[in-house]
């Protein structure tokens, strides 16, 4: 493939004026600094919520509070809280001491851990119900151990902690890197449940989740307590196939409880009811909520959620519908949480208490009279800006969750405190950053801006301005990003086919927080309403998502300074000014009206700048890393919000991306020998294959319905391009 980026959003601004016969452009296009008294981030507003998320043990009471990429979350017989790290260690300490954290046990030697991956690692813990007396606990991970990859559950003993004295109980092999599931639990009948993929790969190419004659795709039940000679557990007797023979045969795995599963990454029992309340990670549209029933077949691949799986046979008998789903535009990874039996939060007794790993989102399953559970509009609790995955049962009743970062963090549920305070404006009329009779036009105290690189974002055009308090200023990082001083503003219109769909406004409050708002359009084009919660909306040709506030810091990473597209490579060109009708360099213009907090000084061509993709006077690898910067750098940088290792700065040299015939470590998205960049080889390449879809495996993984074929095109020609790794 080879596309030019010609006509590409966002290239028809005006360029660094060199070229296309314009005249230079003027150095100075603004004669002052606007005044702006009305265009102000102010104090940010308070939740009215239901429930707030707070930080268990903050870092600056409980430095060594941090884990690395916690993915569980529970409390064991002996009060202690015991924090899974996907790397192999468990970590624990005495909640009433809690920066006394210490190491319970290294399983690193044995566990298979991509560097991030989602669904690789230790998974899962469960403390036998009588470890008290027998001390025994079981441990859930994948691991090679000399014969592929394979997913392990084993028991230990809590007197001599030593891997190499474990009980492997359960190995299972696994043809794919993904789709793990992971967790174990013991149930109120004392058995132990195991929840396994099926096995990885799209639209369960192996064939596993429908089939009985194969552990994947399956809750699992084991008796570890009544093991027949030889073997390492026992069937329990009313197990679905239990009366089959004790290896996995055509007449089903007697281990299998339940089935049709693609990727059980959490489940847990409600305390009071015994209930199995499970979620089910989807593929491409839909995220689940089930009931697990003994003999339950949950459809999968056949249908996802409780609808067909295109190209499958939706007919069969049988199948059992979610409680509750939603969509991929409100989310990706499903963590499925507890029924709520506390006593701080009453509003939530009894609902189950869910999240989205990817979108932060957190719901509480509620029904109507007829006892059918409500839109999943009405359930949502909480908009949050965590990756959470997992929750944790405290002994109290009370509910935790995990953050699953590189340096993630223990976050409890607490109530919401009462009503809002500092609302955002309802309309976009009344914030005083546009014109409040005329509200496409800005305000008289905005500064317009553009950049050399524009953000896709699915077909739009955007125009920018940012508004300062009066007498501040912005500081320039040493990296040449911009540091913008609370109360700023930075706001954007999105067209679609030449209609205003869209605007953002992105605040830096008085306290230091940022918070992202977004506004949609009337059909009339006279105003746009406050959207809570995110929303996609059906446009003529694309469906376009109006992202949730959690979704806007989630883009704008605070490893990236938050604001983004203001720094110096991208400032670095002309535009013109519409007050003034001057065209002129946006750097010069800015210093020569004090909005640095120190002189820049210089002429453009003495300061860095990105190149623009549509530009073949660029060279292509320069092109192509600028994309990846404005694209994808915001997450992919050194403490970066996502549990991968690359560097996709512009700045970062090639060797140091470790993206060059380097193997993914979040699964190989169905290609064979994958590499996340193969030089000379796109077809080999993971990093080209996300961006070019749409689905769990997308790059990025929220916010865009549509790809960007032209920029994936960019990419295309670059890898194939590449002779080698330097």
């Amino acid at each position: 493939m080879s596309l030019s980026l010609s006509g590409c959003q966002g290239t028809n601004d005006a360029g660094n004026g060199n070229g296309g016969g314009d005249p230079e452009p003027e150095m100075v296009g603004l004669n002052a600094r606007p005044v702006n008294t009305g265009c102000l981030a102010g104090p940010a507003p308070t939740s009215d919520a239901v429930i707030t998320v707070e930080e268990a043990y903050p870092a600056a009471t409980f430095p060594n509070q941090s884990f690395a990429f916690p993915v569980g979350l529970l409390q064991g017989p002996d009060g202690n809280w015991y924090v899974l790290e996907q790397g192999g260690l468990v970590r624990t300490f005495d909640p009433a001491n809690p920066n006394a954290v210490t190491t319970y046990i290294d399983l690193t030697s044995r566990v298979d851990f991509g560097g991030g991956t989602d669904e690789s690692g230790l998974l899962g813990m469960a403390f036998h119900p009588d470890f008290l007396n027998n001390g025994q606990f079981f441990l859930s991970y994948t691991g090679s151990n000399g014969n592929g990859f394979q997913s392990f559950v084993s028991r230990f003993d809590a007197g001599n902690r030593d891997p190499a004295v474990r009980v492997d109980i359960l190995v299972v092999d696994q043809p794919a890197g993904n789709h793990n599931g992971g967790q174990i639990g013991f149930g109120p009948d004392g058995y132990l449940y195991v929840g396994l993929g099926d096995g990885g790969g799209g639209n369960d190419q192996f064939g596993n989740a429908q089939d009985t004659d194969t552990l994947l795709g399956a809750m699992l039940r084991l008796d570890v307590d009544n093991v027949p000679m030889g073997a390492t557990y026992g069937i329990p007797p009313d197990n679905p196939f239990a009366s089959s023979s004790a290896q996995c045969g055509d007449a089903g795995c007697p281990e299998i409880f339940a089935w049709g599963l693609r990727n059980p990454w959490r489940w847990n029992f409600d305390r009071q009811t015994g209930d199995l309340w499970l979620g089910d990670v989807g593929q491409d549209e839909w995220e689940e909520v089930d009931r697990i029933e003994r003999g339950g077949n949950y459809g999968w691949p056949e249908r996802e959620g409780a609808h067909c799986n295109v190209g499958n046979n939706c007919e069969v008998a049988g199948l059992i519908d979610p409680v509750t789903e939603y969509p991929q535009a409100l989310g990706v990874s499903v963590s499925a949480g507890f029924v709520y039996r506390g006593s701080a939060i009453p509003e939530l007794q009894g609902r189950l208490v869910f999240a989205d790993h990817a979108t932060g989102r957190i719901w509480a399953l509620d029904y109507d009279d007829q006892g059918n559970a409500l839109p999943i509009a009405e359930q949502q609790l909480l908009d949050t800006n965590l990756f959470i995955a997992s929750f944790g049962l405290a002994d109290d009743g009370e509910l935790y969750l995990l953050d699953r970062r590189s340096d993630g963090a223990i976050h409890r549920i607490v109530g919401g405190g009462g009503m809002a305070t500092n609302p955002p404006p309802a309309l976009l009329s009344a914030t005083g950053c546009v014109e409040p009779g005329v509200p496409a036009q800005p305000a008289a105290g905005l500064i317009p801006y553009d950049l050399n690189v524009a953000f896709w974002s699915d077909n739009a055009l955007k125009q920018r301005w940012m508004a300062l308090p009066d007498g501040q200023t912005i500081v320039r990082q040493a990296d040449g990003d911009w540091s913008f001083p609370p109360g700023s503003v930075l706001i954007k219109h999105f067209r679609v086919g030449g209609e205003l769909v869209e605007t953002r406004l992105l605040k830096h409050h008085d306290g230091g927080e940022w918070a992202g708002y977004t506004y949609e359009w009337n059909d009339a084009g006279t105003d746009a309403t406050l959207v809570t919660g995110g929303k996609t909306r059906a446009l003529a040709a694309q469906q376009w998502y109006y992202p949730s506030s959690s979704d806007c810091l989630r883009c704008h990473t605070e490893a990236a300074g938050r604001s983004l597209g203001p720094e110096t490579a991208q400032m670095n060109r002309a535009i013109v000014y519409p007050s003034t009708g001057i065209r002129a360099y946006q750097l010069s213009t800015l210093d020569a009206i004090g909005v640095f907090d120190t002189p820049l000084g210089g002429m453009p061509e003495d300061h860095p700048r990105l190149p623009e993709p549509d530009q073949p006077g660029n060279a292509l690898a320069e092109r192509a890393r600028a994309y990846l910067h404005t694209n994808c750098s915001q997450c992919h940088r050194p403490n970066g919000p996502v549990p991968v290792d690359i560097d996709l700065r512009f700045d970062t040299a090639l060797e140091d991306t470790l993206l060059c015939d380097v193997p993914p470590t979040r699964g190989d998205v169905g290609i064979t020998d994958a590499r996340r960049v193969a030089p000379g080889e796109p077809q080999r390449s993971e990093l080209l294959a996300r961006i070019g879809r749409r689905d769990a495996d997308a790059m990025p993984p929220l916010g865009s319905n549509v790809v960007d074929a032209l920029g994936v095109g960019l990419i295309e020609d670059w890898i194939a391009g590449l002779g080698a790794c330097p």
